[in-house]
């Protein structure tokens, strides 16, 4: 036996007790005749005491030992309020070397986070023993254990769908691998599993969920892990929309309240249409701690003899820059004309008059009313943003949350949730001008056939829905679309013939010709979640062994070179 307590358990209590612990050296420290080794475990860290220094023969720190002594009371002096063991210690009697480790470590693991991450990533054993990391592995655990409790609670089944499976055109590019037995053919690793939870339903289960494991080979972001990420997927048949943000809703929370002690949005979570999220907030995924709101001014402009506001659509941001210095409203050109914008006009209200370049341009009476519209006060700046359609409300939205950051006026200690629904069901690509879906394909379409066949396209509303916290999208799901008559209405619009629906979503399209019920569902994104309740930057400090940003695996060499032998197998022939 190495142990009979953990690090972290040894308390008060103990003191006088034989006990033994095991772990890492964490740090040495000689103190001239004692020997102070503070051992660490998964759970924590106990100072021991060693006065014979010939028991650290070989020992260094991050060495394995296993230890065994008896516990005492600190010294008054000595005590550390911070560390839960900071009142006893253990006083060394045997010592065993368990594990040897090099004297240059590649890194220190107390101060990992300084270090460059591909040498984290090339050593993530190491990295994984700093207590950050260490803590974001155990709650990325506990909020899963958590998430599944709920969903057993609600009902749900867990059932696991197959990792080998078809290509399928579902937003972002396949990971694809060769059949060996099948020359000339491939399985696709499965960018979400849509299409076995649907047939889930069809096959008469009500209630299904798992920890799905996705995979999209997409380039990485700081909230976005190249290759493979994880979800909490489910799906519910008779299920109306607001029945799956009930759910979605009282799992998040709860997983929220139960991990973090930050003020949570009060249930229901506010719903915002899409229209409305892209005016007020300049995107689909909406931080909600940032006061700041977008609006409207096209029709007043339209009114204004400004040229440079003519025929285009207007955005304004009211914003208090009160005591701000004249480098401040130069910085915030300098951001504008980074994202392409091509200036960034501003009014400020001062003693009743407002000042500004485009000051000169309005009338006593257009002064009331835009003060009227934008709802400025005294010591206000009122910013403009003017574009093309296709981009106002982007660019509308970064000076938002430029302005926001800036000003210091983001709340840091809340989650702010909101449900985005009522998507457009179609958009028109920019680059080919042809019509396509703007989420999921399965989604149905608000109306029905009768919309589908009435409505322009673009003017087509879905059942889709996004859950966003903190201007990060957390999931997203859809009412599916069960009826074949619809589908392949809808897809017809989408540029697709029957028999190319056929023939891609084959087991979809069959199945709802045998009895589907109607069904809907979501997929909250485990990592994402886990990164906001650990408050990191990057979505790779939650994940065990993540891929760098280049969707490499620096610790095992993937993607790596393989035999010729394996190709022949897999039929598979490189072509410069």
């Amino acid at each position: 036996m190495y142990r009979t307590h953990y690090c972290n358990d040894i308390r008060e209590k103990d003191i006088g007790q034989k006990v033994e612990l095991c772990g890492w050296v964490d740090t040495i420290r000689d103190h001239g005749g004692v020997i102070f080794v503070d051992l660490r475990d998964q759970t924590g860290i106990t100072q021991t005491v060693v006065h014979d220094e010939t028991m650290l023969a070989g020992v260094n720190k991050e060495c394995v030992i296993t230890v065994s002594g008896t516990v005492s009371e600190r010294d008054s002096e000595t005590v550390n309020e911070k560390l839960d063991t900071g009142r006893v210690e253990l006083v060394v009697e045997s010592l065993t070397l368990l594990g040897k480790c090099k004297n240059m470590l590649p890194f220190d693991v107390s101060d990992s986070r300084s270090t460059r991450e591909d040498v984290r990533l090339k050593y993530r054993y190491l990295d994984l023993r700093s207590q950050r990391l260490h803590n974001n592995i155990v709650l990325r655990s506990h909020v899963i254990r958590t998430m599944r409790r709920c969903m057993e609670e609600k009902d749900f089944l867990e059932i696991q769908t197959p990792i080998l499976t078809a290509s399928s055109p579902e937003g972002a590019r396949d990971f694809l691998v060769p059949s060996r037995k099948h020359k000339g053919k491939f399985y696709a690793l499965p960018q979400a599993p849509q299409q076995f939870k649907q047939l889930l339903m069809v096959s008469g289960f009500d209630r299904y969920f798992q920890i799905a494991p996705c995979f999209r080979d997409e380039d990485a972001r700081q909230d976005r892990s190249p290759g493979e990420f994880y979800q909490l997927d489910f799906e519910m048949a008779f299920a109306t929309q607001e029945d799956v943000l009930q759910v979605c809703e009282d799992v998040i929370y709860d997983v929220f309240k139960t991990y973090s002690t930050k003020k949570i949005s009060d249930k229901p979570f506010r719903r915002i249409t899409f229209k409305d999220a892209m005016m007020q907030f300049g995107t689909d995924k909406p931080d909600l701690r940032n006061p700041l709101r977008i609006f409207d001014l096209t029709d007043f402009f339209a009114k204004v003899d400004f040229p440079l506001f003519k025929g285009k659509p207007v955005r304004g941001i009211v914003a208090d820059c009160f005591g701000q210095s004249r480098k401040f409203f130069e910085d915030s050109l300098k951001f504008a004309t980074s994202i392409g914008m091509k200036g960034l006009g501003y009014l400020t209200l001062t003693d009743g008059e407002f000042k500004g370049p485009i000051a000169k341009f309005l009338t006593p009476e257009q002064k009331e009313e835009i003060t009227a519209l934008s709802g400025i006060r005294a010591n206000e700046t009122l910013f403009f943003i003017c574009d093309a359609p296709s981009i106002v409300n982007r660019e509308a939205g970064e000076i938002r949350t430029w302005l926001g950051e800036n000003l210091g006026i983001i709340d840091q200690d809340s989650y702010e949730f909101c449900y985005v629904v009522d998507f457009p069901m179609f958009e028109i690509d920019p680059s080919t001008g042809k019509t396509v879906f703007t989420h999921n394909p399965f989604s149905m379409p608000q109306g029905g056939l009768e919309a589908l066949e009435t409505k322009a396209p673009t003017e087509v509303l879905a059942y889709q829905y996004d859950l966003v916290c903190n201007g990060i999208e957390l999931a997203s799901g859809a009412v599916r679309n069960h009826d074949v008559e619809i589908m392949r209405k809808a897809f017809a619009i989408a540029g697709y013939t029957e028999d190319e629906l056929e023939s891609r979503f084959t087991a979809l399209y069959t199945a709802f010709q045998y009895g589907a019920p109607p069904h809907a569902g979501m997929a909250p994104g485990v990592d994402r979640i886990i990164m906001l309740l650990a408050g990191e930057e990057s979505i790779r400090d939650v994940i065990a062994f993540p891929l760098n940003g280049n969707a490499q695996d620096l610790l095992l060499g993937a993607p790596s070179e393989v035999t010729e032998q394996q190709l022949l197998e897999a039929n598979i022939r490189i072509r410069d």
